[in-house]
This record gives C-alpha cells, sequence and structure tokens, in this order.
C-alpha cells in the first residue's frame, strides 16, 4: 500500500490523535495532572469508544466537547470521581 493512500493517511491520523489521548489518560490517571484537555481532534468520532474504553480502564473519565459544527472535538481526562464533585456541600 502506497503511503499517500486516503485510507492509509486516515488510519495514520486517527493512530495519532488516540496516541495523544491515551497520553493524557495516562498523565490524569497517574496523578500528575488533575485534567487534561486535548483540543482539536479532527476524528474524534472515530477516537471515542476506544478512548473511552482505554479511561474506564485506567479508572479515568473522558467528556467530549463538540465543535459547533460537529467537524471536530475536543476531548477532557479527568479523574472518574471529579475532586469537586465529591466535596460536601
Amino acid at each position: 500500500m502506497h503511503s499517500s493512500d486516503p485510507d492509509n493517511a486516515v488510519r495514520n491520523q486517527v493512530d495519532r490523535e488516540l496516541r495523544l489521548v491515551t497520553d493524557a489518560i495516562a498523565m490524569v490517571a497517574s496523578g500528575g495532572s488533575p485534567r487534561v484537555t486535548v483540543a482539536g481532534l479532527a476524528l474524534g468520532d472515530a477516537v471515542l469508544e476506544p478512548a473511552r474504553q482505554l479511561a474506564r480502564d485506567a479508572g479515568v473519565r473522558i467528556v467530549p466537547h463538540w465543535m459547533a459544527d460537529e467537524a471536530g472535538v475536543d476531548i477532557t481526562v479527568e479523574p472518574e470521581t471529579d475532586p469537586a464533585e465529591a466535596a460536601p456541600s
């Protein structure tokens, strides 16, 4: 398969975007950051379900923020239980 093959290019883009989200999941799950947003994902619809599973497995959650035209998505990774939500009122 030639490297300029459109299907290959899309697969590579999905892989890159999923790798960014996976790194964000690892950062939050390890306690390195309380929350990380990966912004401007063009193929978020292809990344969302695998990312949700990875997040569940790591004990964190992802929250998608779709762009108004649904042309892309920002994905926020945060602890499964947000400390602000767990604080007594």
